[in-house]
């Protein structure tokens, strides 16, 4: 079992910047994949972003690319999503989600490829 808590969202101005974190307890957190996912009022969830369990590898949805950046910190069993110049489409509940890869640099895009997911955290960019 994984249990993952969110934490880091809020509100924020076009433009501005947050950073989310996720925090992991249960299995070796080295030994899982880590992903965010996002869900905007009356639509989908969707991929934001997604880290290998080596950490080498990381992937991102289109719309995020060069704005945001994954990351993990192994030693505080802890991945982080740093988000800047921030669009109101942003907006949204982020989720973080964990799995058990097959290879350790492995990534995954969707959503029911993870077993384990938080409660998310609100993240508002408004003016």
């Amino acid at each position: 079992q994984v249990q993952l808590v969110e934490s880091g969202g809020g509100s924020v101005q076009p433009g501005g910047s947050l950073r989310l974190s996720c925090a992991a307890s249960g299995r070796t957190f080295t030994s899982i994949a880590m992903g965010w996912f996002r869900q905007a009022p009356g639509k989908e969830r969707e991929f934001v972003a997604a880290i290998s369990w080596s950490g080498g590898n990381t992937y991102y949805a289109d719309s995020v690319k060069g704005r945001f950046t994954i990351s993990r910190d192994t030693a505080k069993n802890t991945v982080f999503l740093q988000m800047s110049s921030l669009k109101p489409e942003d907006t949204g509940v982020y989720y973080c989600a964990a799995t058990i890869p097959k290879y350790s640099g492995d990534v995954y895009v969707i959503a029911y490829a993870y077993t384990y997911w938080g409660q998310g955290t609100q993240v508002t960019v408004s003016s």
